[in-house]
């Protein structure tokens, strides 16, 4: 089953996609908890079991149309639950919950090109199904690093938008939160609408995909390194 395959390239893109995503939620919780709020301990979040983080739409249904059609593959799981005002120190608590995930990724791009490395140089003429760890390595290298760029956005709901709101003032981060309550309209507006109106406004295109690229590739040179 050769890389030109759509269910080769399914599995290639979602696998390593589900891993990212699940990371990146555990870790907000992970750190939540250490800052003071065990909510989702409590609700039994803290489990890499995909099941309890999967949203239908943006880990399964968005992700494989977006593999199948040879686009970037991005989505989304269920947010882990974090409840600020149990947070010993609610307003960098909370930035620091949400450089949580954005930093998980980070991680996981290291430690998947570490192992990238080391699988290339045990088995320069990879085929079959060292052929696919390879491929899967190079598209989770890929996904953590967009997805942490992704997140890092400076707009509510986003990971970035938390970060911002944290260092307004209190009354201007009162306005910034409400924001987030329409979230998904914001996000749709602005990641879709906008660029079907004005393509040059397109924010994935100009302000995550490149530097996405230049992260990733030095990722990938550290692989190289290694091999």
């Amino acid at each position: 089953m050769g890389s030109d395959n759509l269910i080769y390239r399914a599995a290639v893109w979602i696998v390593p996609l589900i891993i990212a995503i699940v990371f990146h939620e555990v870790a907000h919780g992970w750190v939540a908890r250490l800052l003071g709020d065990p909510t989702a301990a409590e609700q039994k979040r803290l489990s890499f079991n995909p099941l309890r983080h999967v949203d239908p739409v943006g880990t399964v249904v968005l992700p494989l149309g977006l593999a199948l059609a040879g686009a970037p593959v991005f989505g989304w799981a269920k947010p882990v639950p974090v409840d600020y005002r149990r947070l010993r120190e609610p307003r960098t608590g909370m930035m620091l919950v949400a450089l949580a995930g954005p930093g998980m990724n980070f991680a996981l791009a290291m430690i998947g090109a570490v192992v990238l490395g080391l699988t290339a140089f045990a088995a320069p003429d990879a085929t079959g199904g060292v052929r696919f760890v390879i491929d899967a390595l190079f598209a989770f290298i890929a996904i953590n690093v967009f997805l942490a760029l992704f997140n890092l956005l400076p707009i509510p709901p986003f990971d970035g938008g938390h970060v911002v709101e944290g260092l307004l003032p209190r009354r201007a981060a009162a306005v910034w939160a409400r924001l987030g309550r329409f979230g998904f309209v914001l996000l749709f507006g602005l990641l879709v609408i906008l660029p079907m109106l004005a393509p040059q406004l397109n924010l994935v295109q100009r302000f995550v995909a490149p530097p996405a690229r230049a992260v990733t590739d030095w990722f990938i040179g550290i692989a190289a390194a290694i091999a």
